[in-house]
Protein backbone atom coordinates (compact mmCIF):
# COMPACT_ATOMS: atom_id res chain seq x y z
CA UNK A 1 0.00 0.00 0.00
CA UNK A 2 2.72 2.34 0.93
CA UNK A 3 4.79 1.20 -2.10
CA UNK A 4 1.94 1.88 -4.44
CA UNK A 5 1.72 5.43 -3.10
CA UNK A 6 5.39 6.08 -3.68
CA UNK A 7 5.36 4.76 -7.26
CA UNK A 8 3.93 7.85 -8.88
CA UNK A 9 6.41 9.94 -6.99
CA UNK A 10 9.33 7.78 -8.24
CA UNK A 11 8.07 7.96 -11.80
CA UNK A 12 7.82 11.71 -11.55
CA UNK A 13 11.35 11.95 -10.17
CA UNK A 14 12.69 9.66 -12.89
CA UNK A 15 10.99 11.69 -15.56
CA UNK A 16 12.48 14.83 -14.22
CA UNK A 17 15.96 13.30 -14.06
CA UNK A 18 15.95 11.90 -17.60
CA UNK A 19 14.43 14.95 -19.34
CA UNK A 20 17.26 16.85 -21.12
CA UNK A 21 17.79 20.33 -19.77
CA UNK A 22 17.75 22.94 -22.52
CA UNK A 23 21.01 24.86 -22.93
CA UNK A 24 20.90 28.43 -21.78
CA UNK A 25 20.57 31.00 -24.55
CA UNK A 26 23.71 32.94 -25.46
CA UNK A 27 23.88 36.31 -23.84
CA UNK A 28 24.02 39.34 -26.04
CA UNK A 29 27.19 40.41 -24.31
CA UNK A 30 28.95 37.07 -24.83
CA UNK A 31 32.39 37.34 -26.39
CA UNK A 32 32.44 36.46 -30.08
CA UNK A 33 35.27 35.33 -32.21
CA UNK A 34 37.04 38.41 -33.55
CA UNK A 35 37.18 38.87 -37.30
CA UNK A 36 40.18 40.22 -39.15
CA UNK A 37 38.47 43.62 -39.64
CA UNK A 38 36.55 43.75 -36.40
CA UNK A 39 38.59 46.70 -35.14
CA UNK A 40 37.53 48.77 -38.15
CA UNK A 41 33.83 48.23 -37.39
CA UNK A 42 33.78 50.38 -34.27
CA UNK A 43 30.68 52.57 -34.47
CA UNK A 44 32.57 55.87 -34.11
CA UNK A 45 35.14 54.88 -36.75
CA UNK A 46 32.44 53.58 -39.06
CA UNK A 47 30.50 56.82 -38.73
CA UNK A 48 33.62 58.84 -39.38
CA UNK A 49 34.49 56.72 -42.42
CA UNK A 50 30.94 57.10 -43.69
CA UNK A 51 31.20 60.89 -43.41
CA UNK A 52 34.55 60.95 -45.22
CA UNK A 53 33.22 58.81 -47.98
CA UNK A 54 30.13 60.97 -48.46
CA UNK A 55 29.79 62.77 -51.82
CA UNK A 56 29.53 66.22 -50.26
CA UNK A 57 32.14 65.76 -47.58
CA UNK A 58 35.17 68.13 -47.70
CA UNK A 59 38.49 66.68 -48.78
CA UNK A 60 41.04 66.16 -46.10
CA UNK A 61 44.27 68.21 -46.50
CA UNK A 62 47.06 66.36 -48.11
CA UNK A 63 50.56 66.16 -46.83
CA UNK A 64 52.46 69.44 -47.46
CA UNK A 65 55.01 69.45 -50.28
CA UNK A 66 58.17 70.83 -48.72
CA UNK A 67 59.81 71.59 -52.07
CA UNK A 68 56.79 73.49 -53.40
CA UNK A 69 56.53 75.44 -50.18
CA UNK A 70 60.20 76.38 -50.34
CA UNK A 71 59.84 77.56 -53.97
CA UNK A 72 56.81 79.62 -53.04
CA UNK A 73 58.67 81.32 -50.20
CA UNK A 74 61.66 81.97 -52.43
CA UNK A 75 59.47 83.51 -55.14
CA UNK A 76 57.74 85.71 -52.59
CA UNK A 77 61.10 86.81 -51.18
CA UNK A 78 62.38 87.70 -54.66
CA UNK A 79 59.29 89.78 -55.38
CA UNK A 80 59.75 91.57 -52.09
CA UNK A 81 63.37 92.37 -52.92
CA UNK A 82 62.41 93.55 -56.41
CA UNK A 83 59.70 95.88 -55.12
CA UNK A 84 62.00 97.24 -52.42
CA UNK A 85 64.78 97.88 -54.91
CA UNK A 86 62.38 99.53 -57.36
CA UNK A 87 61.02 101.87 -54.68
CA UNK A 88 64.53 102.75 -53.52
CA UNK A 89 65.69 103.39 -57.09
CA UNK A 90 62.69 105.61 -57.78
CA UNK A 91 63.34 107.58 -54.61
CA UNK A 92 67.01 108.07 -55.49
CA UNK A 93 66.17 109.18 -59.05
CA UNK A 94 63.60 111.66 -57.75
CA UNK A 95 66.04 113.11 -55.22
CA UNK A 96 68.81 113.41 -57.81
CA UNK A 97 66.50 115.08 -60.31
CA UNK A 98 65.35 117.59 -57.70
CA UNK A 99 68.92 118.18 -56.56
CA UNK A 100 70.08 118.69 -60.13
CA UNK A 101 67.37 121.28 -60.70
CA UNK A 102 68.63 123.17 -57.66
CA UNK A 103 72.25 123.12 -58.81
CA UNK A 104 73.74 126.33 -60.14
CA UNK A 105 76.40 125.74 -62.78
CA UNK A 106 79.19 128.05 -63.82
CA UNK A 107 78.77 128.90 -67.48
CA UNK A 108 80.64 130.97 -69.98
CA UNK A 109 78.61 133.26 -72.25
CA UNK A 110 78.98 130.74 -75.09
CA UNK A 111 77.67 127.92 -72.89
CA UNK A 112 74.87 130.10 -71.56
CA UNK A 113 73.52 130.89 -75.03
CA UNK A 114 73.78 127.23 -76.06
CA UNK A 115 71.98 126.08 -72.92
CA UNK A 116 69.22 128.65 -73.31
CA UNK A 117 68.67 127.60 -76.92
CA UNK A 118 68.47 123.92 -75.89
CA UNK A 119 66.34 124.20 -72.74
CA UNK A 120 65.02 127.65 -71.80
CA UNK A 121 63.41 126.21 -68.64
CA UNK A 122 66.83 125.74 -67.02
CA UNK A 123 67.39 129.46 -66.69
CA UNK A 124 69.27 129.70 -63.40
CA UNK A 125 73.03 129.86 -63.73
CA UNK A 126 76.24 131.57 -62.71
CA UNK A 127 77.74 133.46 -65.59
CA UNK A 128 81.49 133.86 -65.52
CA UNK A 129 83.73 135.87 -67.77
CA UNK A 130 85.31 139.26 -68.28
CA UNK A 131 83.52 142.59 -67.96
CA UNK A 132 83.69 144.15 -71.39
CA UNK A 133 85.42 147.50 -71.24
CA UNK A 134 83.11 150.44 -71.85
CA UNK A 135 79.96 148.34 -71.36
CA UNK A 136 78.98 149.48 -67.84
CA UNK A 137 76.10 151.92 -68.00
CA UNK A 138 72.82 152.95 -66.38
CA UNK A 139 69.92 152.30 -68.78
CA UNK A 140 67.80 154.87 -66.96
CA UNK A 141 68.98 157.80 -64.89
CA UNK A 142 66.00 157.46 -62.58
CA UNK A 143 66.56 153.77 -61.82
CA UNK A 144 69.26 152.01 -59.82
CA UNK A 145 69.59 149.24 -62.40
CA UNK A 146 72.99 148.75 -63.99
CA UNK A 147 73.83 146.94 -67.18
CA UNK A 148 77.12 145.60 -68.43
CA UNK A 149 78.39 142.94 -70.81
CA UNK A 150 80.14 139.74 -69.81
CA UNK A 151 82.32 138.15 -72.48
CA UNK A 152 84.51 135.10 -72.96
CA UNK A 153 86.24 136.78 -75.91
CA UNK A 154 83.96 134.95 -78.34
CA UNK A 155 80.39 135.52 -77.12
CA UNK A 156 78.88 138.49 -75.28
CA UNK A 157 75.92 138.36 -72.88
CA UNK A 158 74.10 141.42 -71.60
CA UNK A 159 73.60 141.56 -67.83
CA UNK A 160 71.02 143.62 -65.97
CA UNK A 161 71.60 144.02 -62.23
CA UNK A 162 69.82 146.14 -59.67
CA UNK A 163 71.84 146.95 -56.58
CA UNK A 164 75.26 148.04 -55.45
CA UNK A 165 78.25 146.49 -57.18
CA UNK A 166 81.16 145.13 -55.10
CA UNK A 167 84.24 147.28 -54.71
CA UNK A 168 86.30 144.74 -56.67
CA UNK A 169 84.09 145.09 -59.73
CA UNK A 170 86.16 146.50 -62.60
CA UNK A 171 85.87 146.69 -66.37
CA UNK A 172 88.25 144.33 -68.08
CA UNK A 173 88.45 142.09 -64.99
CA UNK A 174 86.80 138.79 -64.22
CA UNK A 175 83.34 138.59 -62.72
CA UNK A 176 80.76 135.97 -61.74
CA UNK A 177 77.09 136.92 -61.85
CA UNK A 178 74.32 134.69 -60.54
CA UNK A 179 70.88 135.12 -62.02
CA UNK A 180 68.32 133.92 -64.54
CA UNK A 181 68.53 133.83 -68.29
CA UNK A 182 65.58 135.56 -69.95
CA UNK A 183 64.67 136.09 -73.61
CA UNK A 184 65.85 139.31 -75.15
CA UNK A 185 63.03 141.77 -75.74
CA UNK A 186 62.71 144.53 -78.32
CA UNK A 187 62.72 147.16 -75.59
CA UNK A 188 66.17 146.04 -74.43
CA UNK A 189 67.48 146.19 -77.96
CA UNK A 190 66.17 149.76 -78.37
CA UNK A 191 67.57 150.95 -75.01
CA UNK A 192 71.18 150.55 -76.10
CA UNK A 193 70.83 151.50 -79.75
CA UNK A 194 73.47 154.21 -79.44
CA UNK A 195 76.06 152.09 -77.60
CA UNK A 196 78.15 150.16 -80.09
CA UNK A 197 80.02 148.21 -77.44
CA UNK A 198 76.87 146.33 -76.45
CA UNK A 199 75.44 145.76 -79.93
CA UNK A 200 76.83 142.24 -80.18
CA UNK A 201 75.30 141.29 -76.82
CA UNK A 202 71.93 142.76 -77.78
CA UNK A 203 71.81 140.60 -80.87
CA UNK A 204 71.74 137.49 -78.71
CA UNK A 205 68.67 135.46 -77.87
CA UNK A 206 68.78 136.13 -74.13
CA UNK A 207 70.17 138.31 -71.37
CA UNK A 208 70.96 137.63 -67.72
CA UNK A 209 68.84 139.19 -65.01
CA UNK A 210 71.40 139.23 -62.23
CA UNK A 211 70.52 138.63 -58.60
CA UNK A 212 74.05 138.69 -57.15
CA UNK A 213 77.46 139.76 -58.35
CA UNK A 214 80.17 137.53 -56.91
CA UNK A 215 83.52 139.22 -56.40
CA UNK A 216 84.63 137.71 -53.12
CA UNK A 217 88.36 137.21 -53.53
CA UNK A 218 90.12 139.68 -55.80
CA UNK A 219 89.95 141.01 -59.33
CA UNK A 220 91.64 137.83 -60.61
CA UNK A 221 89.00 135.53 -59.12
CA UNK A 222 87.36 133.27 -61.66
CA UNK A 223 86.04 129.68 -61.61
CA UNK A 224 88.45 127.14 -63.03
CA UNK A 225 86.24 126.01 -65.89
CA UNK A 226 85.50 129.58 -66.94
CA UNK A 227 89.18 130.54 -66.82
CA UNK A 228 90.13 127.52 -68.94
CA UNK A 229 87.47 128.40 -71.50
CA UNK A 230 88.72 132.00 -71.75
CA UNK A 231 92.31 130.79 -72.17
CA UNK A 232 91.24 128.46 -74.98
CA UNK A 233 89.35 131.27 -76.68
CA UNK A 234 92.34 133.59 -76.30
CA UNK A 235 94.65 131.07 -77.92
CA UNK A 236 92.13 130.46 -80.68
CA UNK A 237 91.86 134.19 -81.34
CA UNK A 238 95.64 134.52 -81.46
CA UNK A 239 95.88 131.56 -83.82
CA UNK A 240 93.21 133.04 -86.08
CA UNK A 241 94.98 136.40 -86.07
CA UNK A 242 98.28 134.76 -86.98
CA UNK A 243 96.62 132.79 -89.78
CA UNK A 244 94.97 135.96 -91.10
CA UNK A 245 98.29 137.81 -91.00
CA UNK A 246 100.02 134.98 -92.83
CA UNK A 247 97.29 134.93 -95.48
CA UNK A 248 97.56 138.68 -95.93
CA UNK A 249 101.32 138.44 -96.21
CA UNK A 250 100.97 135.69 -98.82
CA UNK A 251 98.62 137.85 -100.84
CA UNK A 252 100.99 140.83 -100.67
CA UNK A 253 104.07 138.85 -101.80
CA UNK A 254 102.97 138.33 -105.44
CA UNK A 255 101.97 141.98 -105.65
CA UNK A 256 105.39 143.14 -104.44
CA UNK A 257 107.13 140.76 -106.84
CA UNK A 258 105.04 142.04 -109.74
CA UNK A 259 105.80 145.64 -108.82
CA UNK A 260 109.52 144.86 -108.64
CA UNK A 261 109.41 143.19 -112.06
CA UNK A 262 107.68 146.21 -113.56
CA UNK A 263 110.30 148.53 -111.99
CA UNK A 264 113.17 146.48 -113.40
CA UNK A 265 111.65 146.51 -116.82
Amino acid sequence: MAFSRLLPSRRLLSTLLHTPTPAPAARATATTTPTPFAHNLHPARFYSATRRAGPGAPRQPRAADIGARARQLQSRRLWTYALTFGCAAGFVVTVLATFQDQLVFYLTPTDALARFATDPAKARCRLGGLVLEGSVAHPSSSASEIEFVVTDLVTDVLVRYEGALPDLFREGHSVVVEGFLKPMSDDLRRDGAGRKVADKAREGACFLQGTEVLAKHDEKYMPKEVGEAIERNKKQIEADAAAAAAAAAAEETPTVAADGAKANS
